[in-house]
């Protein structure tokens, strides 16, 4: 056998084994990307759904045209039943005055009970991760096990007494009342994610802190406050968005004054049947402000969700 061939016959099986190599490599990046795709399809198909639905006719919903300009020629018809397509911004619309009302009852009840459960939330969850508490047989992680175990509780199982509650303190059908039941409702969530926050930051920097002159109250508004911050944004999303995806309390606890967007798209249907292409054009506008915080406010949910991950 010459030089050449033995060279040869030497190098082939490591030229096989890279080759067998990347093409194993590339088969399992086109099953992980192809399955990343599947599951992106599945998860915003509903939202395309909608989004056309909105500007579809009658007849195309009941075919079930999917593709705009391809299966159907879209439409204005939902959104001019809410006031507002092109046409209609300029003009008067009753339907319109009652969308931007329950909006803002859905903006302030979900904005204001968020606030309010950071607040109470971070205090709760300072004080479980930096002191000991006993409560009978009970420490500090049967608390923050209790405080989570809340979110088991069926909201149904609380209706009958929120609504005795509710009409003797007279909030029923009112703003205050859906923040008082928003904040209660997400308080669990806030205090254990903000007392993993506060656990992965080290009791050192307030030690230096007291040293320095500090009280309690100083060192945490100065030192652990600022570096809690991320979390504490995250929190607060989080409590927007499940705050103005309710619908049970919403629809228990109010009737015109204080109803919210979910509570407006539940109710659109007639003696005709359900107006899918106006219930889809509001479900459009409730779910605008959410994907508006998911785009923009990403990085600062995962930020903040991942910031006690690591220590």
């Amino acid at each position: 056998m010459s030089a050449h061939a033995a060279a040869v016959a030497r190098h082939t099986p490591r030229h096989r084994s890279r080759a067998a190599r990347r093409l194993q490599r590339f088969g399992s990046h086109t099953l992980i990307y192809g399955a990343l795709l599947l599951w992106a399809f599945i998860s915003l198909f509903p939202i395309y759904w909608t989004i056309t639905t909105s500007f579809k006719v009658a007849v195309d919903v009941t075919q079930g045209h999917l593709v705009p300009w391809l299966d159907f020629e879209p439409k204005w018809r939902g959104w001019r039943a809410l006031g507002l397509s092109p046409q209609m911004l300029t003009m008067s619309s009753p339907s319109r005055d009652e969308f931007l009302l329950r909006f803002g009852n859905s903006v302030v009840a979900a904005v204001g009970a968020a606030v309010v459960a950071v607040v109470i939330g971070s205090l709760a969850a300072y004080g479980l991760a930096r002191f000991e508490y006993r409560f009978g047989p009970w420490r500090n992680k049967d608390i923050s096990f209790f405080f989570l175990s809340q979110l088991i509780l069926p909201p149904v199982v609380l209706a009958l007494p929120f609504l005795i509650l509710y009409k003797e303190l007279v909030l029923l059908d009112t703003k205050l009342g859906l923040i008082m039941v928003y904040t209660l409702m997400v308080l669990p969530i806030v205090i254990w994610i903000m007392r993993d926050q506060f656990m992965a930051i080290p009791y050192e920097l307030e030690q230096a802190a007291y040293v320095d002159g500090a009280t309690t109250w100083g060192a945490f508004l100065r030192i652990v406050l600022p570096i809690a911050l991320p979390g504490m944004t995250a929190a607060f999303i989080l409590s927007v968005i499940l705050c103005w995806n309710e619908y049970f309390f919403a629809a228990l606890l109010t009737s015109t004054d204080a109803k919210t967007l979910p509570v407006m798209v539940a109710s659109q249907t007639g003696s005709q049947g359900i107006d899918w292409w106006t219930m889809a054009a509001l479900s459009t506008a409730a779910i605008l402000p959410l994907v508006l915080i998911g785009i923009f406010l990403e990085r600062y949910i995962v930020k903040g969700l991942t910031a006690g991950a690591i220590k």
